[in-house]
């Protein structure tokens, strides 16, 4: 039987964009002013997102202690709130919509590994979660997932295929439990 040899690991051709001064710039700028609570401003980061190649909507909020791998991989629409300890592996794709709510401690991944290949190889794929959708607190969402218009992934759940529109998902892995019924405010 064979083993894992991660001296073999090789993640070609895997290339995370920018170079490798924009790279270095970012770790800092992210170090700095995301992945801390010294720096509640919103707007500020909105701004270096878009610096550093984010495409980020109107009035978007970014909370304290965020940790976004890539920005120029990443696009938030209009409204949307990014909560506190959200971890954004941004190594391909992650598409945001509008009005989109990604809870405290919520997880999206954009990379894996091949566990069936000795050398362990990277594996990627693209997100997107459109408009209206809500990732509940320490959600984890998969690569290559799409969660559809104001679907909802309630707390603690994990995504591994995608969501319906305007259904509620809950447990590891997510299932659909109900659909999401809106209703008018007074």
């Amino acid at each position: 039987m064979h083993k894992t040899d991660l001296s073999t690991y090789n993640n070609h051709p895997f290339h995370p964009g920018g170079n490798a001064v924009k790279r270095l710039l970012w770790f800092y700028v992210n170090a700095l002013f995301f992945k801390t609570s010294l720096l509640p401003i919103s707007g500020f980061k909105v701004f270096l997102l878009r610096i550093f190649g984010a495409k980020v909507g109107k009035n978007v909020t970014i909370k304290p202690c965020v940790n976004i791998k890539y920005p120029w991989h990443l696009s938030i629409g209009d409204q949307s709130w990014i909560g506190e300890k959200a971890w954004i592996d941004s190594l391909v794709t992650i598409s945001i919509g509008a009005h989109v709510c990604l809870s405290q401690g919520a997880v999206l991944l954009t990379g894996s590994h091949d566990y069936k290949k000795t050398s362990f190889n990277l594996i990627t794929q693209s997100l997107i979660i459109e408009d209206g959708a809500w990732i509940g607190a320490g959600a984890i969402v998969n690569l290559g997932i799409t969660i559809a218009s104001h679907a909802v992934l309630t707390s603690g759940s994990v995504a591994t295929k995608n969501l319906e529109a305007y259904s509620i998902y809950q447990g590891n892995p997510a299932v659909k439990i109900r659909d999401r019924i809106i209703t008018h405010q007074p």
